[in-house]
C-alpha cells in the first residue's frame, strides 16, 4: 500500500494527491461499515485518479486504443474517460487484476447499473471525502453512513442536476446508475411489504 501511495504522490499534483488520500480514507471507513474489504477499498480509493492528469488528447487516444469509448459525451468531454483509462493502465502498468477494484475505478465518475458495494463506495467517497466543501455535503455524509445506496443516489441526483443546470452532456451510465438504484430500492420496499409498486 505504501508503494502505491508513493507512486500516486509522484504522479499527481499536491491537491489531487490529498484528494486521493481523502477518498482512500473515506472508502476504508465506509467499507468497515458495509462489510467490504477495507484494504481493497483503500487501494481503489488511492488509485482512482491514476489517469486524472493525462491530457484530453492522451485520454482520447488511449480510449480509442483500448476501445473504451461508449458515448459521444466522452469524445466531447474526454475527462469522462479518466476512470476507464485509469483502470486499463493500472492493469497494464501495475499488474492490478482484481476485477472489483478495476470496476470501482472505471465507474467512479459516472456510476453504472448494478453497482456492487465497492463501486458504490468509491463513487460516493470521491464526492464526500473530507476535502470536499459544498452546501449539503455534511448531510450527504450522514445519509451515506446510514444507507450507502441512498447516499449514492443522492450524490447522483445532485450531480445530474448540476450537469443539467449547466447545460453539460450527461453520460448514459449515470442515468442507468440512478434508475438501477431507484428500482433496487423499490424491489427492496416491495419485498419488505412497506409499499406496493404493482
Amino acid at each position: 500500500m505504501e508503494e502505491y501511495t508513493a507512486l500516486i504522490k509522484k504522479r499527481l499534483s499536491k491537491n489531487r494527491y490529498e484528494h486521493s488520500l481523502g477518498v482512500a480514507q473515506t472508502a476504508r471507513n465506509l467499507a468497515l461499515s458495509y462489510e467490504v474489504d477495507p484494504e481493497q477499498a483503500y487501494l481503489a480509493g488511492i488509485l482512482h485518479d491514476y489517469a486524472k492528469e493525462l491530457s484530453n488528447q492522451e485520454l482520447l487516444e488511449l480510449g480509442k486504443m483500448y476501445d473504451l469509448i461508449l458515448d459521444d459525451a466522452e469524445i466531447r468531454e474526454p475527462a469522462l474517460l479518466h476512470g476507464p483509462v485509469g483502470a486499463v493502465l493500472l492493469q497494464k502498468e501495475l499488474g492490478i487484476n482484481n476485477s472489483e477494484i478495476l470496476a470501482a475505478i472505471r465507474y467512479h465518475t459516472t456510476g453504472c447499473g448494478n453497482m456492487n458495494k465497492l463501486t458504490q463506495i468509491i463513487y460516493i467517497s470521491d464526492y464526500i471525502e473530507p476535502n470536499r466543501s459544498f452546501p449539503g455535503v455534511e448531510i450527504l455524509r450522514e445519509i451515506t453512513y446510514n444507507n450507502l445506496s441512498q447516499g449514492v443516489l443522492r450524490g447522483l441526483n445532485q450531480t445530474i442536476k448540476y450537469i443539467v443546470d449547466n447545460n453539460q452532456l450527461l453520460h448514459f451510465l449515470s442515468v442507468e446508475a440512478r434508475n438501477w438504484l431507484i428500482m433496487s430500492e423499490r424491489v427492496s420496499e416491495c419485498a419488505s411489504g412497506r409499499e406496493n409498486y404493482l
